[in-house]
């Protein structure tokens, strides 16, 4: 006798049942490699797989550009670490423009000392000749970039640019006088703009308030001593190297090397508020005005940007998937130091990534960010 074929439904559930047999019920994600694994500590405060995926991508997604090096701290300690090949926690690597915080830093413990006040008209001698509208212009309105004065940051052809004009051809013997030159164009403290040029300014300002000497190489002992006496020895920062031009002023907008490390110990010296092993290296009270919003722009501070909403569509951070709190230091062609406080973290990412690939790389980093819960610390 032959068996009698079954109905149409349970053919269904019998099909169903075996697909479900050699199936997990969705996409399985391919194992990690070694490397991937390798780079999360113990106990990183976050899922170690999921962590150490999300960091393998940001090393080896298409369309995020080059990333070189990845450290995260997080509640102060380093829970994953990871190189691209050719480079290892000895590289050192250029800042750009996160040398502006460590330029605010330094602004920040001159302040302290009484050498400069934050409110005054800004020390530049060329402003103080009668009947120059800049002599209105303080030290405040530059560390929030909005100074009035004449700027391009980004020209089309780069050589219309300020910053390239001062850093590459007719300033770069002496910056500081170049970027002093530039005519108003605005009243002080009604415009932000941001300007790598005004960061010179204030290392300018900061070199004249360390020594009366005109001579380059007395400057530039003058401020080099400061910065690693004040900041960089007492935090271990072995490796940092500040760059100078030819009239001995520090290029503080854009030049400074150190290894992924030291960028991450800048990073957590800022999370702790300027405090480090119950040393007070920055004013708490300056770091707290670093990351506070000025009048003219939501996600600046004072040289550092902010990771608070502005409304419009373009922003340099992920607002709305951090903390509003958290804040960065940023450079050009994709280098962070991220710092959330909320979350106890700081997040280094070095490398290489033009204007269409650092926003995919930033919503890569922002999976990174997401994996920590903000603790309302």
């Amino acid at each position: 006798m032959f068996p009698r074929p079954l109905p149409l439904i349970a053919l269904a559930l019998l099909a169903t049942s075996l697909a479900a047999c050699g199936s997990s019920g969705g996409e399985e994600e391919p194992p990690l490699s070694e490397a991937a694994l390798a780079a999360v500590g113990e106990d990183p405060g976050a899922p170690t797989k999921a962590l150490a995926r999300e960091i393998d991508d940001l090393f080896t997604q298409e369309g995020l550009g080059e990333t070189r090096a990845l450290i995260v701290m997080h509640d102060g300690k380093r829970a994953a670490e990871r190189y691209a090949e050719g480079y290892n926690e000895d590289t050192l690597f250029v800042s750009w423009s996160m040398a502006k915080p460590v330029t605010a830093m330094m602004i920040g413990q001159l302040v302290g000392d009484g050498l400069l006040r934050l409110d005054q008209p800004a020390p530049v001698p060329r402003w103080q000749r009668s009947g120059d509208p800049r002599a209105d212009i303080t030290l405040r309105h530059l560390l929030q970039m909005r100074s009035g004065l004449e700027h391009t940051e980004a020209g089309d052809p780069p050589y219309e640019s300020s910053e390239v004009r001062m850093l590459f051809l007719d300033g770069r013997d002496d910056m500081a006088d170049y970027a002093t030159a530039q005519p108003p164009e605005a009243e002080p403290g009604e415009k932000f703009e941001y300007s790598s040029n005004t960061t010179v300014i204030l290392a300018d300002i900061a070199a004249r308030a360390l020594t009366d000497s005109d001579q380059p190489e007395a400057r530039r002992r003058a401020l080099s001593d400061y910065l690693h006496a004040r900041l960089f020895e007492p935090l271990g920062m072995s490796t940092a190297v500040p760059e100078f031009d030819r009239a001995g002023t520090l290029i503080g907008g854009s030049l400074m090397h150190a290894s992924a490390r030291d960028w991450a110990k800048l990073g957590e010296l800022l999370r702790n508020k300027g405090s480090y092993r119950g040393e007070q290296l920055v004013p708490r009270s300056w770091v707290g005005q670093m990351v506070t919003p000025s009048p003219k722009s939501p996600q600046y501070g004072l040289q550092t940007w902010l990771n608070r909403p502005t409304g419009e569509a373009e922003h340099p951070l992920f607002p709305d998937r951090a903390p509003e709190t958290a804040f960065s230091m940023i450079g050009h062609m994709g280098q962070y130091v991220f710092v959330s406080p909320e979350q106890g973290l700081t997040i280094v990412r070095l490398g290489h990534s033009n204007a269409a690939e650092r926003k995919a790389m930033l919503q890569q980093l922002a999976d990174i960010v997401e994996l920590y819960p903000a603790e309302g610390r």
